[in-house]
């Protein structure tokens, strides 16, 4: 980040240019990258209240989790990760609701029993099958629709976007918008930028970053709602599921303290507007 004639000139690094998602967060404490935009469940690593957003259906949608990003709770936590970390959470963008495609249709979390299906191996992604009496599977990323293909998994789990993106939806039969984990990213500035700037400049980078976060969840949302429509037309059946019977389910299955959260974080989040 270069000072120009007194404005900032943004340089933007793409595609893991600069490093993995890991680097480029442990890149802000070291010094050698100056802002990155990051899903929080790395930032969790070094502050674990940030990982509330990733239990299940903690957020009913996306407007939700923005709801959440602009409430006392969230911002209670961004200055207690800056006060540990001296990192600055100035954004959120929406980055899609995670769903199920299958061989099978199923419509709620008893449907769900016995399908073998690939998540990330991480627990807050297996919690939702788990809960439901599947078997959830790790597979590699870059072998999933193989896996798909051949019936070495029945099932996956991914937002729309990305079942696109991977073509997944050759190799499954039906889209479950099960949503059970909304997820997004957070802009972050490193601490040796944001300690030099000034109370004018910081309003700016906020607004800034804000108004970028904006844009990109509104063309996130608007491709994820012409998806659904533009499955069917591939011949998948687009199935509305009982979400709550999923929720219940991880609630009971996978308890919040059980991850290591509180239920007076879980409430505020549920009350956000």
């Amino acid at each position: 980040m270069r000072l120009k004639n007194a404005a900032f000139e943004i340089q933007v690094f793409p595609a893991s240019t600069l490093g993995k998602e890991t680097d480029i967060n442990q890149g802000l404490t070291l010094g050698t990258v100056d802002m990155i935009i990051s899903g929080p469940s790395f930032a969790a690593r070094t502050y674990p209240r940030f990982g509330i957003a990733y239990y299940p259906f903690i957020f009913r949608d996306g407007d939700h989790l923005l709801a959440y990003s602009k409430s006392p709770v969230f911002q209670e936590m961004v200055n207690e990760f800056r006060a540990k970390t001296g990192i600055q959470v100035t954004a959120y963008t929406y980055y899609g609701a995670r769903h199920t495609t299958a061989q099978k249709v199923f419509t709620n979390c008893e449907g769900m029993k016995g399908i073998k299906i690939r998540v990330p191996d991480v627990p807050l992604y297996r919690a939702t099958p788990e809960a439901c009496g599947a078997n959830p599977t790790p597979i590699a990323f870059a072998e999933v629709y193989l896996a798909l293909q051949n019936g070495t998994v029945d099932a996956q789990e991914n937002p729309l976007t990305t079942i696109e993106a991977k073509k997944f939806y050759e190799v499954q039969k039906a889209i479950m918008l099960t949503g059970h984990i909304v997820d997004g990213l957070i802009t972050q500035i490193a601490p040796h930028v944001w300690n030099k700037l000034s109370d004018a400049e910081k309003k700016m980078f906020t607004e800034v970053t804000q108004q970028a976060a904006s844009r990109a969840t509104a063309q996130i949302k608007k491709r994820e709602a012409e998806l659904a429509d533009e499955f069917k037309k591939k011949g998948l059946q687009i199935v509305t599921v009982d979400r709550k019977s999923f929720q219940d389910a991880v609630l009971k299955a996978k308890p919040l303290e059980s991850m290591s959260f509180t239920r007076a974080d879980y409430d505020k989040i549920q009350a956000a507007k």
